[in-house]
């Protein structure tokens, strides 16, 4: 019994720091939606690295995306060529500290094109998180279209960060 409960306390201790960060990326189809999440990346002393106004890359690995359905994680690494640009780069560029909110500007690098965007993160509980609406063609990719025009992806995309800075 005594193996059993240190097990369990291990997995959740696993999902737990597991899902410390995380960056998400949510889109739209005209029938359903999705989510894609990776969270397989760690940044280490965030919180001191910000005050000392270090700010974080995240080289994320396209491959680390899932997207909670097989066929959907398989077009979505498909539709960001990983094979061919195998990382999704986010740079901070700068930041101004306001009490807990954080306004910074990122740069994202994703299949060797370059996009600034503006967002605004807030600090609480330990995390930084913060969403900005981008779209594919940001990016000039086509979103996808499945079953001969059947299903067609939109647009639109909002990603999502959650870093921990504890």
């Amino acid at each position: 019994m005594k193996t059993l409960l240190y097990m369990v306390l291990f997995f959740f201790g696993i999902f737990i720091s597991a899902q410390r960060n995380f960056v998400q990326i949510n889109g739209n189809t005209n029938i359903n939606s999705f989510k894609c999440v990776n969270n397989s990346f760690k940044i280490s002393n965030l919180a001191t690295n910000l005050s000392n106004k270090q700010l974080p890359n995240l080289s994320l690995k396209v491959d680390d995306f899932d997207c909670h359905h097989k066929m959907m994680t398989s077009d979505f690494k498909k539709t960001l060529s990983a094979e061919e640009h195998p990382y999704l780069n986010i740079k901070f560029l700068n930041i101004d500290k306001n009490k807990d909110i954080y306004n910074t500007q990122i740069e994202v690098r994703m299949m060797d094109r370059t996009k600034i965007y503006n967002i605004t993160l807030c600090l609480d509980k330990g995390k930084l998180t913060g969403k900005r609406n981008v779209k594919f063609s940001d990016f000039n990719i086509k979103p996808p279209k499945k079953m001969g025009g059947m299903i067609v992806v939109k647009d639109d995309l909002n990603l999502i960060f959650t870093l921990d800075a504890s």
